[in-house]
């Protein structure tokens, strides 16, 4: 009985822990990255309380159930690649949906679902969006960061004025090949000259005046390994950057041998700051500029979640209703807490006392399944229901296997300590084989979501999975564990009152 007792502690204190986090409202402590005087120092886990004392920017965070455009509404976003055919690779495509995924998920704008369709699109959608405008320009806005050469330039007239590089005149040579791919076939001529994407007059790009050549790019936001958004000693917001590796072998060398000399600060090619280096920077420093909170915030952002490899554009964004209102989600409610009470009762009146650990197994179970829904977290979505509600039903079939073999045991003359036994070990096979083959064909259905215009089955498929896989605990463990612990208490009623155990 020590291992039951034991096993008994655990599963009350991971149901204590699982109903506070499935509870509405339940907080957690987050410390905003602009709370750090050292962005080096902040941990990769867990909340530091090492910050500045001008920090007032320590928040609450909720942990909040996600839900999907079909019970809340939302905003649906197709993007396409705007570069030609065949001058980017699918890696490049899935990099680009990934960094979209991480801006509009760190936006707060619920758990948006970014999806990759055919060879050059990606549909984003965002559940629960109060503001498609802010969305979208977050979401296809490039944040090309450069550190650009200005070495014997008065670097200050530039502030605030559109420059050309040689990174941004690649990426224009890219995009004429795809607009000239729909004419004509681009001259040599058209392809190597800056004005082969011609822009407004009052927003041309200006070259280095000294060379009449695009400036020279010495580093792109990708050699950015962190960024945050604070305050400086004067007062003025500022963006906080530390480098990686590789970065910092291309800044560190041109900064010590450049110190002195101005270096332009240019994102999207306006230039925000042009600093003048006054030291060897190996692993990071600051970016200044005309910035407030909101756009220091946003740029960070964009910063963090990196530059996207691949530029896109908005072909089409549609505000999506929800399928199901207020009224009929509280109605499924009801209905399912009414299906929960009835397969409770049916528990109870059919096996008595094995009845009274299998609804308190299906009981954590329920609250397990919520809790991992909320902290991974799972987007709720009509299917995703579904396969949660069948999860349930397959939970109870485990135990009525167990209780069924049970029966047979106890009417064959075995003692129910024995009977429990041989119960337990005959129906395992049958519960693993049953519950691994569903998982299995959640794999295939996870998969099989993912193909343009079948993404709806995936949230079936994952809470599906997820019920499978925490059945086979509370299954065997859960309810074997109560069990043992209500013989205990009703051994000698049980031994003497076969109806007791359901026979």
């Amino acid at each position: 009985m020590k291992g039951h007792v034991r096993w008994l502690v655990f599963i009350v204190l991971l149901a204590i822990f699982a109903v506070w986090v499935a509870l509405p409202n339940t907080q957690l402590i987050r410390v905003s990255d602009s709370c750090y005087e050292d962005l080096s120092k902040k941990p990769t886990q867990g909340i530091h309380l090492d910050f500045n004392d001008d920090c007032t920017e320590e928040l609450t965070l909720n942990v909040r159930q996600s839900l999907g455009l079909d019970i809340i509404g939302g905003l649906r976003v197709l993007l396409q690649a705007d570069l030609p055919p065949g001058s980017f690779t699918v890696e490049q495509l899935r990099e680009t949906s990934n960094n979209v995924s991480r801006r509009v998920n760190a936006l707060g704008v619920g758990e948006a679902t970014v999806q990759v369709l055919g060879s050059n699109r990606i549909l984003v959608e965002l559940p629960g969006v109060t503001d498609p405008a802010q969305a979208i320009a977050a979401v296809r806005q490039t944040a090309l960061l450069e550190f650009v050469d200005f070495a014997g330039i008065d670097a200050q007239q530039y502030v605030g004025r559109r420059v050309l590089t040689d990174e941004q005149l690649r990426i224009q040579q890219a995009r004429a090949a795809a607009e000239s791919d729909a004419r004509a076939e681009p001259t040599a001529e058209a392809t190597a000259s800056p004005e082969a994407t011609p822009v407004p007059a009052e927003e041309q790009a200006l070259p280095n005046p000294n060379t009449g050549q695009p400036f020279t790019t010495v580093m792109t936001g990708s050699g950015l390994q962190a960024a945050a958004a604070g305050l400086d000693n004067r007062g003025q917001w500022v963006i906080q950057f530390e480098l990686t590796t590789e970065g910092g072998s291309v800044f560190g060398p041109y900064t010590g041998a450049n110190i002195g000399q101005p270096m332009a600060i240019v994102l999207d090619g306006i230039v925000l700051s042009a600093p003048r280096i006054n030291a060897r920077l190996d692993s990071g420093g600051i970016i200044e500029g005309s910035f407030d909170e909101q756009s220091a915030q946003t740029l960070a952002l964009q910063l963090r979640s990196g530059a996207l490899p691949i530029p896109l554009r908005v072909i089409s964004s549609e505000t999506v209703g929800a399928t199901l209102g207020q009224e009929s989600v509280n109605l499924s409610v009801r209905a399912g807490i009414i299906g929960v009470i009835i397969i409770l009762a049916f528990l109870l009146l059919n096996y008595r006392v094995p009845g009274i650990a299998a609804a308190l197994a299906l009981l954590v179970f329920i609250m397990l399944n919520l809790a991992i829904f909320k902290l991974i977290p799972i987007t709720l979505t009509l299917p995703a229901i579904v396969g949660f509600l069948i999860s349930i039903g397959s939970a109870v079939d485990g135990n009525i296997l167990i209780f069924e073999r049970l029966r047979e045991e106890l009417r064959a003359g075995k003692p129910v300590d024995e009977a429990v036994q041989e119960g337990y070990s005959r129906a395992w096979s049958s519960i693993r084989d049953s519950n691994l083959s569903t998982i299995l064909i959640s794999a295939v259905l996870f998969l099989f979501g993912q193909t343009p215009g079948a993404s709806i089955v995936s949230g079936f498929a994952v809470t599906l999975a997820l019920g499978m896989m925490i059945n086979l605990f509370t299954a065997i463990i859960v309810t074997r564990t109560f069990l043992y612990v209500l013989l205990m208490v009703f051994r000698k009623p049980a031994a003497e009152r076969a109806w007791l155990m359901g026979v």
